[in-house]
C-alpha cells in the first residue's frame, strides 16, 4: 500500500466535510464565548508555550521540551480547574435550544415587576430581580431563602426595602410564583469597561451568561432601569420598555443602548 494512502485528508469524503464543519463551529462557537474574558490571556499563554515547545524541539533543547513535556502532560487537570467558569458557560450554551427568549405570555408578572422597579428607581433602592424562563434556576434558590408567594409590586417592593433581611441578594421568579429571595448570583467574568456598571449588573451579566433568564436590575447609585439577557445589557430603560422586553422576544431586538459584553 502507498504510503501516502494512509492520510485520508488526501481521498477526502462527505464525512471528512461534515467532520471539519462540525470541529469548526465548536471551535468558533468556544472562541466567542472566551472572547473578552480572562480565558483570552490564558490561552494566549498557552500558545506561547507551545510555540516555545515547537521551536525548542525544532532546536532539540532537551531541556526545555522536557519540562514543557511534563507541563502539557499534567496541565489538563489545571485547565479544567481555570476554565470552569467558561466551561460551564459553554456546556450551559450547548445544552440551550434554539427558542432562546421565547414569548413568556404572562403579561401580568411583566407588569407587577415593571410597576416595582419604577417604585425602586423612584426611591432609589437597589434591587436585581431575575425570571426563570427555560434553563431552570434551582441551583440558586440554595444560595438565599426559598420562597413560595404570588408575584406582586407590593412584595417585591418590600423584600428590597432597605435593611430588610433578604433585601441583599437576588430575587428569583418562575412563572407567576417568587421562589427565592436573597440569592446570590455569578458575578460575569467578561472584561467590562464601563466603571458605572456595578456588582448587581456584573450579577445579572452572570447569570445572563449562564442560563437564558432575564435579569431585572435597579440602581441604587443613579437609579436607572437595566435589563441582562443572553450575555447583553440594556441601559436607561424605562417601565414600559422594560414591560416590553419582559414579554417580547428580547433576542431580536438591537436598540442602541444595548451593550454587547459576550457574543
Amino acid at each position: 500500500m502507498n504510503g501516502l494512502e494512509h492520510f485520508r485528508l488526501l481521498h477526502p469524503d462527505w464525512r471528512d466535510l461534515v467532520e471539519i464543519l462540525l470541529v469548526s463551529f465548536i471551535i468558533y462557537r468556544a472562541l466567542l464565548l472566551f472572547q473578552r474574558t480572562r480565558a483570552v490571556r490564558i490561552l494566549l499563554g498557552l500558545i506561547v508555550l507551545v510555540s516555545t515547545y515547537a521551536v525548542a524541539y525544532v532546536l532539540k533543547l532537551g531541556m526545555i521540551t522536557y519540562l514543557l513535556g511534563l507541563g502539557f502532560q499534567y496541565g489538563a487537570i489545571a485547565l479544567l480547574i481555570v476554565f470552569h467558569p467558561e466551561l460551564r458557560s459553554f456546556l450551559a450554551h450547548l445544552g440551550r435550544t434554539r427558542r432562546l427568549f421565547q414569548e413568556m405570555g404572562n403579561e401580568s408578572v411583566a407588569s407587577e415587576v415593571a410597576t416595582a422597579a419604577e417604585r425602586l428607581s423612584r426611591a432609589r433602592v437597589g434591587a436585581i430581580i431575575a425570571i426563570e424562563r427555560q434553563v431552570r434556576l434551582d441551583d440558586y434558590v440554595p444560595t438565599g431563602s426559598e420562597m413560595q408567594a404570588r408575584v406582586s409590586a407590593d412584595l417585591l417592593a418590600t423584600i428590597f426595602t432597605p435593611y430588610s433581611p433578604l433585601h441583599d441578594g437576588a430575587v428569583l421568579i418562575r412563572g407567576d410564583t417568587i421562589i427565592g429571595a436573597g440569592c446570590i448570583l455569578p458575578l460575569s467574568q467578561a472584561s467590562i469597561l464601563d466603571r458605572s456598571i456595578g456588582t448587581r449588573h456584573r450579577a445579572a451579566l452572570g447569570l445572563a451568561e449562564e442560563t437564558d433568564a432575564v435579569v431585572i436590575v435597579v440602581s441604587e447609585e443613579t437609579a436607572s432601569i437595566s435589563l441582562a439577557a443572553g450575555g447583553r445589557l440594556w441601559r436607561n430603560l424605562t417601565p414600559a420598555q422594560l414591560k416590553k422586553k419582559i414579554v417580547g422576544p428580547i433576542e431580536r431586538t438591537s436598540e442602541p443602548t444595548a451593550v454587547g459584553l459576550t457574543a
